[in-house]
């Protein structure tokens, strides 16, 4: 539940005390086209920090209400249904799935999964092969311009991210020559290298980042997959070639700061954009749904032939 102990506001850290646990029950019979099911995973992300102020700045995302029971991804199992097209033990997936262990749903808002699709692992529907997978993706294909062989460069800020990981994999995948990450750990980095493919990887918490982005695009960057905004983007900006392209899918660094979404840039920024042509264009997923189910089968394609790599952070709570 979202709640009203404290005022968060458009400034500042959400906190434990904004929310509250509470027990309750729900109706024991459900009626025509509703299904019951228990939830297996909820994805917490980075968006719903907008959805925490009364007005989210984004006219796609409603804002929690206090008191109410807060709601996004989810995926669970269905108990009972009077729907038709769902049965017992079908999984299901919505990304308005109330934060309950059991809940009673509109059977039309979910859509069914296919575990083989995935290799079982039914959280991947939240990332690799959900939301988070198709902005990867789709933001590459609809926004970095990349072209095989042509011996592009890109950086992915938040790179050791559910999307920043994907993204980098992906732009690898969709051609580019070079990928380097910018992560704020050791650990996260030596992941990203090793495990994930990135030609390497900035901590960005030790040194100075642009003279390691220097270092290490040496070309310039022609693609930068920009998931925080902030220093570190202005920083990437300024290295970046005529004619590249921003890939911009979030402003993590800003997202506790009453600023406009995209937040403007410094001045010396956006010379830097204009003279060059560089291409900083709001991004959003769902402009492009279209295209959902043959990019979601491409995740799942690569997910399957182990082309791409997939890391899951889970906490597991029990009432």
């Amino acid at each position: 539940w979202f709640d009203s102990k404290i005022i968060l506001g458009k400034n500042g850290l959400p906190v434990a005390e904004n929310f509250r646990l509470e027990q309750s029950t729900i109706p024991d019979t459900i009626q025509a086209g509703q299904v019951r099911v228990r939830t297996l995973y909820l994805s917490v992300d980075p968006y719903m920090r907008c959805r925490m102020n009364e007005d989210t700045g984004s006219d796609y995302l409603l804002p929690w209400q206090l008191s109410e029971v807060a709601d996004g991804g989810g995926v669970g199992v269905v108990e009972e249904s009077k729907h038709e097209n769902l049965a017992k033990g079908d999984f299901v997936v919505s990304f308005i799935w109330p934060w309950q262990t059991v809940a009673i749903l509109d059977g039309s808002l979910l859509q069914k999964l296919v575990p083989q699709l995935v290799n079982g692992h039914l959280s991947y529907f939240l990332g690799a092969a959900g939301i988070t997978g198709l902005t990867a993706l789709l933001g590459i294909r609809e926004k970095g311009h990349v072209t095989v062989g042509a011996n592009q460069t890109m950086v992915v800020s938040g790179a050791a991210g559910a999307c920043g990981s994907l993204a980098g994999q992906i732009g690898r995948l969709e051609g580019c020559s070079r990928v380097v990450g910018i992560a704020g750990t050791d650990e996260k980095c030596s992941i990203l290298v090793q495990e994930m493919g990135f030609d390497a990887a900035i901590n960005y918490k030790k040194g100075n980042v642009a003279e390691q982005l220097r270092e290490l695009c040496p070309s310039g960057v022609d693609v930068y997959f920009d998931n925080v905004g902030g220093d570190i983007s202005d920083t990437v900006i300024s290295q970046m070639n005529r004619n590249s392209h921003i890939i911009l899918c979030g402003q993590i660094s800003q997202y506790n700061k009453d600023v406009p979404y995209p937040p403007p840039l410094p001045p010396d920024i956006e010379k830097i954009q204009k003279e060059r042509n560089i291409t900083r264009e709001r991004f959003l997923v769902l402009n492009y749904m279209d295209k959902q189910e043959a990019s979601v089968l491409q995740l799942c394609q690569w997910i399957q032939e182990g082309k791409l790599k997939v890391r899951t952070f889970t906490v597991i709570y029990g009432l």
